[in-house]
């Protein structure tokens, strides 16, 4: 049969307009909320979430083209050709169709993060190539084996409970086996983890090696063993792959990509910060000023890195941060972290410390007190402006016997001033 038919004739390429529509309309909302403006990395992990639906839609289509061979009794004529080269001509455009589904979820997200110039990420996109395959052998194999009356709707149901179920299961190592937690990543500070990439290519190729095996072979003995081996291989190592790693896959991103300048402080950016460089580091200057000023210890340098090294703080601020937020973002990283103690679940007084401390830094650096109504309960705000209007000696006690107690789970903190109901 020529190519040309093949694809006219194939339920992939039926199905494709309605799929494309589905990711665009029906997803267009999910793909776009969460994804992180200006970074690839976030645009490409966040069109995976289509995975969950795209894959489903290969099984069932992949399942249709097998149930079709299966009535057209091809294995009980004398062919030609193996069976893999008889199955890959018809399996072809339902592959494309769902690389093309993909494609769309990633211009719908790429889209919403304005990016500019660059490419997807390489691994992720391998990986959902690796697990589209995967579907699609499967449900050509189930095809081989039942009606399309029940073949169809059992390999779509099965793929979509396969595909998109594990990502709210507490077995968190299950996800990673079908790319679960790629649509997790990543916001600007983060990078994914190789290996949840490692851990989903692994499985799919099992479950594509061994599915091939079946199709070449059918239910010849050595060859369902070989395929159960295969398939066994497969798993052991996407689950040795995903041992130890967290719900979300992700990891520090590299400092080495931060873009520093030589200013005082000194302030580091990630690249997809460029638009608004200037504005956060003439922001950030200003409101390093004010803070030392009240007597704040600010170090040399402010960073986006996830992990600030020595004479670091944190910057936490995201691309879409305008002038009034920098100040916020300059004060957030001068909180201290909470104690291990803390988050081994041991009493920690001074918690009730941070929106009142937060709240004075903000102010002090020079936030607006409106920036801060959705950030800090309305009594917090209250204090921290009642502080404010104290003495630079006594304001620079409170915000040092406060922080002091913040880092431990010792004591208790002091937020109480004259006047004031803390």
């Amino acid at each position: 049969m020529l190519l040309r038919t093949v694809v006219r004739v194939s339920s992939g390429t039926r199905l494709l307009p309605f799929l494309a529509g589905f990711i665009v309309i029906a997803l267009g909302d999910n793909l776009s909320e969460w994804v992180t403006p200006h970074y690839w990395l976030s645009a490409t992990g966040t069109a995976s979430l289509a995975l969950s639906f795209v894959g489903p839609a290969c099984a069932g289509a992949g399942a249709w083209e097998g149930s079709r061979l299966r009535r057209a009794r091809i294995s009980d004529q004398n062919a030609v050709r193996s069976p893999l080269a008889i199955a890959f001509p018809l399996l072809l455009p339902v592959f494309v169709m769902g690389l093309v589904g993909m494609t769309a979820a990633l211009l719908v997200s790429a889209a919403a993060a304005d990016v500019g110039f660059g490419m997807p990420d390489p691994g992720i996109l391998a990986v959902e190539a690796v697990l589209l395959a995967a579907n699609t052998l499967v449900g050509f194999v189930l095809g081989r084996l039942w009606a399309p009356i029940v073949a169809v709707p059992v390999t779509l149901i099965a793929s979509f409970v396969a595909n998109a179920y594990p990502v709210s299961w507490s077995i968190v190592w299950i996800r990673h086996l079908v790319g679960g937690g790629l649509q997790d990543c990543c916001v600007l500070d983060q990078s994914l983890d190789v290996w949840a990439l490692v851990s989903a290519g692994a499985f799919g190729t099992g479950v594509c090696l061994s599915a091939a095996v079946l199709i070449q072979y059918r239910k010849a003995v050595p060859a369902v063993v070989a395929a159960a081996a295969l398939l066994a291989a497969g798993l052991a190592g996407g689950v040795a792959s995903a041992h130890g790693m967290g719900a979300d896959p992700v990891t520090s991103r590299p400092a080495g990509d931060l873009v520093c300048d030589h200013g005082r402080p000194r302030i580091c950016l990630w690249p997809e910060m460029d638009q608004r460089a200037d504005m956060v580091r003439a922001e950030s200057r200003k409101a390093v000023a004010r803070l030392r000023q009240a007597g704040v210890a600010v170090p040399a340098t402010l960073t986006m890195a996830d992990r600030p090294g020595p004479d670091e703080t944190k910057l936490a601020i995201g691309p879409g941060i305008s002038a009034l937020g920098v100040p916020t973002g300059v004060a957030a990283g001068l909180l201290p972290q909470s104690p291990a103690c803390a988050d081994n679940g041991e009493p920690y007084p001074a918690a009730d410390a941070y929106g009142p401390v937060g709240a004075w830094l903000s102010l002090a650096a020079g936030a607006s007190p409106r920036t801060l109504t959705n950030r800090v309960a309305p009594p917090e705000l209250a204090l921290a402006q009642h502080v404010l209007k104290q003495s630079r000696q006594v304001q620079l006690d409170w915000y040092e016997r406060n922080t002091r107690a913040m880092r431990s789970c010792d004591a208790a903190p002091q937020l109480s001033i004259d006047g004031s109901h803390g």
